[in-house]
């Protein structure tokens, strides 16, 4: 999907993103204040807990803003547990498919809440978290049984899915210890959704929830995007707390948080013609925006439109030996020659947490910025050495 932004061009001005070396990610400090302030304000209507996604956006340099507003962050494991806890430093919640038990050393020195995808996994490391002498709460991933989610690959809830227990597997199960239980479903999905796996989630599990002192709804809630429900969201947290004995309630967005909030300033090394226009790039869909492959999304370029909008259509093509390395076909009012500089859009959520050096291909550098100072901030480059540490 495009993530547009009409704020985007009042947030990166050519008078920044020229002062850029290329390619680079480029993260918009006033954009990130303005998501959380959204966030902040579905936390003072409902008493929910907002957590950054550190799966989706992972870059310290930012985590005191992000701070100020939001209570903590959701890990996938022990590493970004770690982070959460030496950079973030408020609440660190760590949910994983499964731990090992080397894991789950690390695992319990960082987390104020774990929680487990099966029911033997929490025995296996019951004993573990009891003796740690830290004040650990312990969820239960559960599959809501319902999702919209319309690319399998994102879809948690699919048939045969290794995420979450069932209401049968809780048949007999003694949960003294289970405080909470946490669910996710959503994918860049509006409060529309979230209502309807709710109520599914509470239809399958109406004993459990009764059980418990928290309700985590995961992630995935795209509440700071332009056309998202604030009131149908704030609503319905309300409603369901209200039925449940005015219980907390955890969220975990990672796109929210940063959405619009970061470009991605590549050049043109080349041009080229194959039956098509070709404009060879300083950078790679394959290394350095995966999920234009993946998910997939066509990022919108400034400047940019579909192919025949603007008089010169180009193919925009990666630097890897990837052959499918290519970012879309995209027209400009001008040629593009080398040393033309693009700039693609909300490129902050999934991107430098996922990056590689498939081919030895150079990492971006990461850059930060805000309209008060005028002029961007490294935070960090990279050179052969990172290549090198990565491979042995």
């Amino acid at each position: 999907m495009n993530r547009i932004d009409k704020k985007t061009l009042a947030d990166f001005p050519e008078s920044i993103t020229d002062q850029v070396a290329t390619p680079c990610y480029l993260i918009s400090e006033d954009a990130v204040r303005r998501n959380c302030r959204i966030l902040a304000s579905v936390q003072e209507r409902t008493g929910a807990k907002v957590l950054l996604a550190l799966k989706a956006f992972a870059l310290p340099a930012v985590f005191p803003l992000i701070r100020e507003y939001l209570h903590g962050v959701c890990a996938s494991g022990p590493i970004e547990a770690q982070l959460g806890r030496e950079e973030f430093g408020r609440e660190v919640h760590t949910y994983a498919p499964a731990y090992t038990t080397a894991q789950m050393e690390r695992v319990i020195r960082f987390s104020d809440h774990i929680l487990f995808n099966s029911i033997h996994q929490w025995h296996t490391h019951r004993d573990s978290i009891a003796t740690s002498g830290r004040n650990i709460e312990i969820g239960l991933r559960v599959n809501p049984g319902h999702a919209e989610v319309e690319i399998d690959l994102y879809n948690p809830c699919l048939p045969g899915s290794r995420f979450g227990v069932s209401p049968e597997d809780l048949a007999d199960v003694d949960l003294s210890g289970i405080s909470g239980l946490h669910f996710h479903a959503l994918c860049e999905q509006g409060a529309d959704v979230l209502v309807r796996v709710l109520n599914s989630f509470e239809n399958r599990f109406p004993e459990a929830i009764s059980k418990m002192r928290w309700i985590n709804f995961g992630g995935g809630h795209h509440i700071t995007r332009e056309d998202y429900d604030l009131d149908l969201l704030c609503k319905t947290i309300n409603e369901f707390r209200a039925r449940h004995n005015n219980i907390p309630v955890y969220l975990e967005p990672g796109e929210a948080v940063v959405l619009n909030a970061g470009v991605f300033v590549t050049s043109v090394v080349d041009t080229m013609h194959n039956g098509v226009d070709i404009a060879i790039l300083d950078s790679s869909a394959e290394t350095h925006m995966p999920d234009v492959l993946a998910m997939p999304y066509r990022p919108h370029v400034i400047g940019g439109g579909a192919p025949d909008d603007h008089p010169h259509t180009y193919r925009l093509g990666g630097i890897s030996c990837l052959a499918g390395d290519i970012v879309g076909d995209y027209s400009f009012n001008e040629p593009l020659k080398a040393g033309t500089r693009l700039v693609l859009t909300d490129m902050a959520l999934y991107s430098f947490v996922k990056n590689n050096t498939f081919n030895g291909v150079e990492l971006p550098s990461l850059y930060t910025c805000s309209l008060a100072s005028g002029s961007p901030k490294l935070i960090r480059s990279f050179d052969y050495s990172d290549y090198r540490s990565r491979i042995a």
